[in-house]
């Protein structure tokens, strides 16, 4: 080997020993003398990870510096594992090349780690009591003599164990002073904190995401015996979506899976179980020979260090996490955590969990989703550090004090904060007797209720009725006003009886409580009324209505809004019996007194207008309908809004003019419009989605598009039937307009089939005396009869 003038004798030497080897390695492997001083065996089940394994090889060894590089991801991601792989592929391509793993959890494994490398080296001096093991490694490490090395740092999680200066000596300095500087070296970190990752890597930090689904299904493959148990492909997706797709809690469910010899869909089974039996589940240990032996490896404990140090590091992290964790994981909105003591802690908070990779933050930063293995694993630590149920509690005043009220201009942010809301009011650990959580409890219902979630609100008014009587007494104006809101629910779910008879409650307890004229009363005999009038018993609400117009006449005023709004539900009940001049008359007085007194341009007065409009229409004037209601239309686009529900209303409206008038294009598209706006703004499930369907699909049949109609019609009952159930009058009316549209097609059995069942429940809830009842039994006999004739 010829001399380089000036190279000196370390750098000859370290030549020297490449060639030598570069010339040998090939004829025998055995010679290879680099130290090799790693924990764990190859994984011979190591999946994926080919973008992260690239991007490491292209960092390291990049020559002229020692090469930092830091693997950051959430606890059980698979980062020890990665670096594994990485190390055993260094091995192989360079066989010179000294490993050096070093479990970094804490000073006491790293300092036992250290005397073993000492020990392992032969490093002279690491024998002597006060010998400073660190400053040796380092100096062994740092000579060019050394020749090529990677130093690995597993689980570097503490960041004060690193830039902290510890009080003890030998080795006083500060831990990342001892790190080694070579131009052969690379030292390599694994963390879950991001911020821990730049602190030591700077810019060199490479993220493990969670495996994405092909991946996670290989890696579950690789670990199950019965390899047959993936064919069944929805419980293999549905498992490892539970399972976040997250490589611990893969390789625990298939051990689990191998042990217990079950199927994907028993464990599903056992993850849908109660809170604590999930826990458990998680917490099972299992073998895995890629953990180091001090350490618990199920999915469930394996971020408890991590909660311990975000508690310690920040305090405000730890109360954000703790909130999220008794909430929905999912789409929580910045607004709902609770204030900082400043908005830089704030986002130093999100920051800090965002480093552990426990938070995602969503697309404009306004909400997170916590992941959702965390969730459960944060309510266990919270569970176990008896904090669980102080936390819930917070989470209760904190919405209460949040959640909007159910005014529509609300309704964006309470839908984002319904789902919190539930979860927070289903815990059974918080007091359902405290005050805060009724309230709670009383404006979710509301918001349900406006969203056209009647089942739901339902469960949440009885609550709180049952609360407020236990509380209050069954008298107070406040749960008087909560039976109410329940009353209303069961009329809109077309539960005419049980609203009746809840209204009569209200009203006789209020009349005798709060007066006759009070207004709550008034309030209750107004809706008895509009409870008589969906039956069909128009008489009944008619002298109801006039009592409730009266009294607030005498009470209030003749201008007073509440006078206004019973003048104008006694003209509706004038126009259910066909009165129309009657209706008109008094529609054009409300309009003309709304106006005056709200502006004519108030939703009131616009109310008040597209109901003349539709007196108009019944009346065949469909032109001074249609004008009317394009009016109507117009000025709601411009002071409410294109989408909303009032806005709508007048569209729809609209709509069945031009059908009146057999304009049926002109009624499809509008129709149209509106379902699709429907369905994007309130939702393919809300009652007013459903009507909409409805009267498209009727557009159809009168255009003789009998097989679209049919295909709409069927869709609105199945739909209605399970979310409003089989009695609503919407699910009814479907059914009603299915039938004509099966007669049309001379599906003659199927339309009589559909028919009697359509009349049969309708009898239960209108009662045999209702125009709607009447027409449908009318169509019922002629169709029995024609059939008889043709058979």
């Amino acid at each position: 080997m010829p001399l380089i003038y000036g190279e000196g004798w370390e750098k000859a030497l370290i030549r020297l020993q490449k060639e030598i080897h570069g010339t040998l390695e090939d004829e025998s492997p055995a010679l290879n003398k680099a130290p090799w001083m790693v924990p764990f065996e190859r994984n011979p089940r190591f999946t994926g990870r080919e973008f992260q394994l690239k991007k490491l090889r292209e960092i390291i060894f990049t020559g002229g510096r020692t090469t930092k590089v830091a693997v950051m991801g959430l606890g059980g991601v698979g980062k020890t594992q990665l670096v594994l792989e990485l190390v055993y592929q260094i091995r192989e391509k360079h066989k010179n090349c000294s490993v050096i793993w070093i479990p970094a959890m804490n000073m006491e494994s790293l300092h036992e780690a250290y005397v073993d490398i000492a020990q392992h080296l032969s490093i002279p001096g690491w024998e002597e009591d006060k010998a400073d093991l660190k400053g040796l490694v380092q100096g062994y490490l740092s000579r060019e003599s050394t020749g090529q090395w990677v130093m690995v740092f597993d689980n570097a999680d503490n960041i004060d164990m690193w830039i902290a200066k510890p009080e003890f000596k030998p080795g006083s300095g500060r831990l990342i002073e001892y790190l080694p500087r070579s131009n052969y070296g690379c030292i390599i970190f694994t963390t879950r904190d991001r911020k821990t990752a730049v602190k030591l890597a700077h810019q060199s930090v490479v993220e493990v995401p969670e495996m994405n689904k092909e991946v996670a299904k290989e890696l579950l493959q690789k670990y199950l015996v019965n390899l047959d148990l993936t064919k069944a492909q929805p419980d293999t997706e549905a498992l490892l979506a539970q399972l976040i797709y997250l490589p611990l809690a893969i390789v625990q469910a298939a051990a689990y899976i191998n042990e217990n010899r079950i199927t994907l869909e028993d464990y599903l089974c056992l993850l849908a179980d109660q809170e604590e039996e999930v826990i458990d589940l998680l917490s099972e240990e299992f073998e895995d020979e890629g953990r180091y032996h001090n350490t618990k490896n199920p999915v469930a404990t394996t971020w408890l260090i991590s909660f311990k140090e975000i508690r310690h590091r920040d305090s405000l992290a730890a109360d954000y996490l703790s909130f999220m964790a008794c909430i929905d994981p999912k789409y929580i909105p910045r607004s709902l955590l609770p204030a900082g003591a400043s908005r830089k802690k704030e986002m130093d908070a999100i920051g800090t969990l965002n480093a552990y990779s426990f938070i995602i933050s969503r697309p404009a930063d306004v909400a997170l989703d916590l992941h959702r293995l965390v969730h459960l694993a944060t309510r266990n630590w919270l569970r176990k550090e008896e904090l669980l149920k102080q936390w819930a509690e917070r989470v209760i005043s904190r919405l209460e004090e949040v959640f909007p009220d159910h005014d529509y201009k609300n309704r964006g942010l309470w839908k984002i904060y319904l789902p919190h809301a539930r979860y927070a009011l289903l815990s059974d650990i918080v007091d359902k007797n405290r005050e805060t959580r009724i309230s709670l409890a009383w404006r979710f219902g509301k918001c349900l209720y406006s969203d056209g979630q009647y089942n739901e609100a339902e469960v949440s008014f009885k609550e709180v009725v049952e609360k407020q009587k236990k509380l209050l007494g069954a008298e107070h104006p406040a749960t008087l006003t909560s039976i109410n809101n329940l009353a209303l629910t069961y009329s809109n779910q077309g539960r005419w009886t049980e609203a009746e008879e809840l209204f009569v409650q209200v009203m006789e307890t209020s009349a005798r409580v709060l007066g006759e004229e009070h207004s709550g009363t008034l309030t209750n005999m107004a809706n008895l009324a509009s409870t008589y009038r969906n039956q069909g018993r128009w008489k009944e609400a008619e002298e109801l209505f006039v009592r409730v117009m009266e009294t607030s006449i005498r009470i209030l005023g003749g201008e007073h809004p509440a006078t206004l709004t019973s003048i104008n539900n006694l003209a509706l009940t004038y126009s259910d019996q066909g009165l129309w001049k009657e209706a008109e008359e008094l529609f054009e007085q409300v309009i003309k007194t709304s106006a005056t007194v709200l502006g004519g341009e108030h939703p009131g007065t616009l109310t008040s207008m597209g109901n003349l409009a539709l007196t108009y229409s019944n009346q065949g004037r469909c032109k001074e309908a249609e004008e009317l209601f394009v009016r109507v239309m117009e000025t709601s686009t411009r002071i409410l809004g294109g989408e909303h529900p009032a806005t709508l209303t007048s569209m729809n409206n609209l709509a069945s003019t031009y059908g009146n008038q057999g304009r049926w294009k002109e009624a499809e598209n509008l129709h149209l419009q509106v379902m699709e706006t429907r369905k994007r703004v309130l939702g393919y499930e809300h009652p007013d989605t459903l009507t909409s369907m409805n009267n498209l699909a009727s557009t159809y049949r009168n255009q003789g598009r009998w097989k679209e109609a049919e295909e709409l019609f069927v869709q609105v009952i199945e739909t209605s039937a399970r979310v409003l159930g089989e009695e609503h009058p919407t699910t009814l009316r479907g059914m009603n307009n299915l039938a004509f549209t099966l007669k049309s097609q001379s599906c003659n059995e199927e339309a009589i089939s559909l028919m009697r069942k359509c009349l049969q429940l309708g009898k239960q809830i209108f009662g045999p005396q209702h125009p709607n009842i009447e027409s449908s039994l009318k169509a019922l006999n002629k169709w029995q009869i024609e059939d008889i004739e043709i058979k």
